[in-house]
């Protein structure tokens, strides 16, 4: 290779590393180059690794005691924002919480609301004639134990920062523990650090809080940004947990650290929930940093998570009311060279039910944490914006505003507005995080390895393909971590280290070195860091791969623009839950990959005299270099494809069998299982290409996107010990056999897998065709009719009473009634999302 191949160029364009060493903090010029001969200016991390007490006992005593006696920036005095960690502030806190008039109403509205049930349940006697005082005396009596309640909530949810001392040791602590496994450190932008300390220097003025709205892949997520904050000298954000980590001593570390916990489902508990409001009221209100996870939970497939809007909510609720005049929305994309959770999240995925956090495994997680290799950490800041000002420009697009926008939340009207609001700010916040996201080397190396026709692929081979697919992110406004001047295949090496032979094996004993794919489903969580990227150009490809497939001449693989353009929009309405789209709209964001596609000489496109696309088909580039790039864009989206057809497959078993008279309710979970191993059992015959297909998460994605189109209908109990229970609208369900009872392959739901599996990847351990078709039918009807018995009679106890009822409640029928016409509304009202 020249020496212009064999350079990995930082991103043009993109802002430099920050260096800070010592006390000091450096702006590392993009595109340095390190001097020769010496180490001086060296590309250093955020974090640096620390002094070993065994190689260099008298520098690790030195740098304990800076920290214990709080030298400089350690000493954590003087930050930017609110002060934190100081004797009190817990109680200051507690008080605020306690007194807001929010709260406050609450207590008096549920004391008087029980005063009433005990006068209806005769409990209190009206023509008593003490009936005034009583009464009075009872709801005193009443709004004295909520209160305490309220008091011991408060005390169990709120963060602790009492302490500069325990700050100081806990940054040590888990600075020493973090880069210790991810050797390379912690990097940042220099200049979106010193954008976001001139937006903190503001915010504190105005006392106005920072909401931090990070992605989430792992529990270091939170743990970088604290320390980021701490180094920087920002006040360190409270951070909002679910209770499922508050085990004890774990549990409390991190309370005094900055998380909130937060119970995870609040039910119908009025008290919990508006206390959790009054929380976040006076965090924002008095200018505290906030943060919290915009997907909810770890995504444990790579790519971003829909958004939740649970905290959203609460926080759109107190600009709504005026309570709180604004607050900064800062997101943040955090990316690593490898997840430390990643096996963990494999068993999980392919169906092994979640394991508890506990402090033995917390502890051994730690213990092994010292031991990794995991490269590095990049945190991505975007712009921080305005959320009033957001909320005004959305209000602003209403025909009208609905009265009772920050009060009534039981008005329809009221309701779909905010959810409205909630759902473009949700997906605009997903939006910023992937613009700032930085691709890494093992990214761009987990995704060239799964992206193969071969069974793997040389060296030089590899270095090749990654450094185009380096070129095309970029090209895309993509980021690619800085690494100085180092060669390409320095960074192949050092992501081929940290991704290790588990993930990536390599065959000796060859003409050269061949690398492939070990763990599949395990280094598809890197290839989903890089598919948001390309998810236009790889629908665009699987919609002519339709064609494609079918072979013959060119012009019989060619496609016409409204047949392309018809199936680019199914397979976008259908991805709509998996991926963040453009909301340009599907004419401009189609014209646009076209043309894109036809620059890199992918694709021909055939235009007519006024200059309109009438055929698109390969280009012969494209066709001379084997169809590498246009293959790399089917391999990308495949797997969900796969994912998504056989879910919809999985659907049909839940048509009731011709001798089932009652109308029977399945629960969700065990309908997903079911898919799961329906999944499974077709990979291992060959008639699914992609194990990544029985992803436990995308199936889940997609049984989501069934029940908002009303293909199936879900519902949830009020008593939490029901779960949700699944069934597949009438009008999808397939026909049977009046003489076998066996299912049929007709119908619309037929019609919808058809029109997806035209779009699957064939190969040479598959074709789709008759007896496919029946072999599959006859393994999701053997788990359909599985399913059924065990609703009627599995779910029995001794006496003969369904633990979870297969029949719906009357009161349970109305609700699903209102929902179903609500869900319709709401459809015809938005539309379905355009590509």
């Amino acid at each position: 290779m020249s020496k212009k191949d064999d350079t990995f160029d930082p991103a043009s364009g993109s802002a430099p590393d920050l260096q800070i060493l010592g006390d000091e903090i450096t702006l590392q010029p993009s595109g340095y180059v390190e001097p020769q001969g010496g180490a001086e200016g060296k590309e250093q991390a955020l974090m640096h690794q620390f002094a070993s007490f065994r190689s260099e006992p008298l520098q690790f005593l030195r740098e304990v005691s800076l920290y214990v006696s709080g030298q400089g920036w350690r000493a954590y005095d003087r930050v930017v924002g609110q002060p934190v960690f100081y004797p009190g502030f817990s109680e200051n806190m507690k008080s605020m919480v306690l007194s807001a008039p929010l709260l406050q109403q609450r207590i008096s509205q549920l004391a008087e609301n029980r005063v009433t049930v005990e006068e209806k349940e005769g409990l209190l006697n009206k023509n008593d004639k003490d009936y005034a005082i009583k009464r009075t005396q009872r709801r005193s009596v009443l709004e004295s134990s909520l209160q305490e309640v309220a008091e011991k909530l408060t005390d169990d949810m709120i963060c602790k920062m009492e302490s500069k001392t325990f700050i100081r040791g806990a940054y040590y602590l888990v600075t020493q523990l973090l880069t210790r496994a991810y050797h390379q450190g912690i990097h940042v932008s220099s200049e979106e650090v010193l954008r976001l300390r001139k937006v903190a220097d503001i915010a504190a003025k105005k006392k106005q809080s920072i909401v931090f709205l990070p992605s989430h892949r792992s529990h270091v997520d939170y743990v970088s940004l604290q320390l980021i904050c701490y180094r920087l000298g920002l006040t360190l954000p409270v951070v909002v947990a679910g209770d499922n980590l508050n085990f004890p001593l774990v549990g409390s570390f991190l309370q005094h650290a900055g998380a909130m916990w937060i119970r995870r489902s609040f039910g119908d508990d009025a008290l919990y929930t508006t206390l959790v409001q009054s929380y976040i009221d006076t965090l924002l209100q008095e200018g505290y940093n906030f943060e919290c996870f915009i997907e909810g939970g770890r995504s444990r497939t790579g790519k971003l998570l829909p958004p939740k809007f649970g905290i959203l909510s609460f926080i759109l609720d107190s600009i709504l009311s005026g309570r709180v005049e604004d607050t900064i929305i800062c997101p943040v994309s955090t990316q690593y060279d490898k997840v430390i959770e990643t096996e963990g999240y494999v068993t999980e995925l392919l169906g092994v039910p979640k394991k508890k956090e506990n402090l033995a495994d917390f502890l051994s997680g730690g213990s092994s944490v010292l031991s990794l290799k995991l490269g590095r950490v990049d945190v991505r800041f975007h712009e921080p914006w305005s959320l009033r000002k957001f909320i005004d420009d959305q209000l602003t697009r209403l025909p009208r505003i609905p009265p009772g926008l920050d009060t009534d939340h039981r008005n329809p009207e009221v309701r779909a507005v905010r959810e409205k609001i909630l759902r473009t700010m949700g997906y605009k916040v997903l939006g910023d995080i992937n613009a700032v996201s930085v691709v890494m080397p093992t990214a761009l190396i987990g995704t060239v390895l799964l992206t193969l026709r071969g069974r793997g692929v040389g060296k030089q081979e590899l270095m090749r393909r990654v450094e185009w697919l380096t070129e095309r992110v970029r090209a895309k406004g993509g980021r690619v971590a800085h690494f100085g001047s180092a060669p390409l295949s320095e960074i192949v090496n050092r992501g081929l280290e940290v991704l290790g032979k588990d993930l990536v094996g390599v065959v000796d004993g060859l003409a050269e070195p061949t690398y492939y794919a070990v763990d599949r489903f395990q280094l598809s969580f890197y290839r989903n860091m890089t598919i948001h990227l390309f998810i236009y150009e790889a629908l665009v490809s699987v919609a002519m791969y339709t064609k494609v497939k079918q072979g013959g001449g060119r012009a019989m693989q060619d496609i016409s623009y409204k047949e392309l353009r018809d199936h680019v929009f199914f397979l976008s309405s259908l991805f709509r839950g998996e991926f963040i789209f453009s909301a340009a709209g599907l004419e401009t964001n189609l014209e646009t990959t076209l043309r894109g596609l036809e620059n890199d000489h992918v694709v021909r496109l055939d235009r007519d005299p006024e200059g309109n696309f009438t055929t698109i088909g390969l280009s012969d580039q494209e066709r001379k270099a084997g169809r590498e790039n246009y293959d790399f864009y089917c391999f990308l989206i495949w797997p969900f494809i796969e994912a998504s057809w056989l879910a919809a497959v999985s659907l049909m078993g839940l048509t009731p069998p011709l001798e089932e008279k009652e109308d029977i309710w399945i629960e969700q979970t065990k309908a997903q299982n079911s898919a799961q191993m329906l999944g499974k059992t077709l990979y291992h015959q060959g008639d699914l290409s992609y194990f990544e297909a029985v992803n436990k998460e995308t199936l889940k994605n997609s049984y989501t996107r069934f029940e908002q189109d009303q293909i199936v209908h879900v519902v949830k109990s009020k008593d939490p010990k029901i779960p949700p229970r699944i069934q597949l609208d009438p009008a999808w369900r397939p026909s049977r056999d009046p003489e076998t009872g066996a299912l049929r392959p007709d119908g619309k739901l037929w019609d919808f897998t058809e029109k997806m599996a035209s779009a699957r990847r064939e190969g040479k351990n598959r074709r789709d065709g008759a007896t496919v078709s029946s072999r599959v039918l006859r393994l999701t009807d053997e788990l359909g009719r599985k399913l059924f018995v065990d609703a009627v009679e599995g779910g029995k106890d001794d006496k003969g009473k369904g633990k979870v009822p297969s029949v719906l409640s009357r009161e349970e029928k109305e609700t699903l009634r209102r929902s179903v016409k609500d869900a319709r509304r709401r459809r015809k009202a938005e539309g379905r999302p355009n590509l």
